[in-house]
């Protein structure tokens, strides 16, 4: 149990950096329309394949076990 509550901050740390990186690498993806008002998909749906679903789905599971993590620590 000691191991752990030391390991949880340099395991969130990590988690960060992925997350930041995740977000970063689907924004380049979004092009520079969007950022000022934009909207390129307004008339089709839009369906995420290959990289950019995987990209999308790992980044929520990034971002959930982040949130565990600091709920961990803040309990322990």
């Amino acid at each position: 149990m000691n191991t752990l509550i030391t390991a949880l901050p340099y395991l969130e740390i990590v988690l960060s950096l992925l997350l930041i990186v995740g977000v970063v690498l689907q924004q380049r993806g979004a092009g520079l329309g969007g950022a000022f008002g934009g909207d390129n998909f307004a008339s089709t749906f839009y369906k995420r394949r290959g990289a950019e679903k995987f990209l999308f789905n790992a980044t929520i599971v990034i971002a959930v076990l982040f949130v565990v993590t600091a709920i961990a620590g803040f309990l322990l």
